[in-house]
């Protein structure tokens, strides 16, 4: 378990939902991980974070329009989301929202990067993401699938600074040494007509047993339990459709 004051530019920040049933949402997700959920703030359009014994560890938002798909996002901590975006630009990557401050909680934007993929930045201010990390069912990992490896590597090194440390199977993005999130080609079987996509890996001490407590709470499982060199992991969605992990690291 690892409670966090704060992020370093660069380090995965934050991770929020958008659902169709924002309610249906703080059911399944109350279910699976323990998570609860205050009502939404009409002033920032609905928007509510996730808690996990009194610490914040996700957002949830209702659709802003009915042809925006239920999707996880996640977002990188920056410390200037103007540079971050002319950075993003100069890279090949498209601006979707530019920065806005939110109250005094922080700043975000969100953009496509130059391979298709859509990610956010959080430049924190009284938020300073996701409070609790690593411990089971809250935010372990963030992982890109992309369909141009060598273009999504170029991009995030130039935006943020990351390496590449990368094996025939699986790519880690690194920063100073340590790894931030990772990277791997598109599964064959996602549709073309799929864009590239971020997905956030959830903890669990066992991934094979909590997704199937997410598939009997409507979800559905996407990629059965699996072993890797660092660990276990499967793949599920949520009953809107939304795609998540469920991770155990070794240690």
């Amino acid at each position: 378990m690892t409670v966090k004051t704060s992020y370093a530019p660069g380090e995965p920040i934050w991770a929020d939902l958008g659902s169709p049933d924002v309610e249906a949402s703080r059911a399944f997700y109350g279910g699976l991980f323990g998570w609860t959920a205050l009502p939404g703030d009409e002033e920032f359009g609905g928007y509510t974070s996730f808690e996990l014994d009194g610490h914040k560890v996700a957002g949830l938002m209702p659709l802003m329009s009915p042809e925006q798909p239920p999707a996880w996002s996640c977002y990188v901590c920056t410390a200037d989301a103007q540079k971050t975006t002319e950075l993003v630009e100069q890279a090949g990557g498209s601006v979707i929202a530019p920065p806005m401050a939110v109250a005094d909680l922080g700043t975000m934007a969100v953009y496509v990067d130059a391979a298709g993929a859509f990610f956010g930045v959080w430049q924190p201010g009284q938020h300073i993401g996701a409070e609790l990390i690593d411990s089971e069912g809250t935010l372990t990992w963030i992982e890109l699938g992309t369909r141009d490896q060598p273009t999504a590597h170029a991009f995030y090194n130039a935006v943020f600074g990351w390496g590449a440390q990368s094996s025939p199977d699986y790519t880690e993005f690194t920063q100073d040494g340590a790894s931030v999130a990772g990277c791997m080609d598109v599964p064959p079987n996602v549709p073309a007509e799929v864009p590239g996509y971020w997905m956030p890996y959830f903890a669990a001490g066992d991934p094979a047993a909590k997704a199937e407590q997410a598939e009997r709470l409507g979800g559905t499982l996407v990629a059965p339990m699996m072993d890797f060199p660092g660990g276990t992991f499967s793949v599920v969605q949520d009953p809107h459709g939304a795609t998540f992990g469920l991770l155990r690291l070794n240690t």
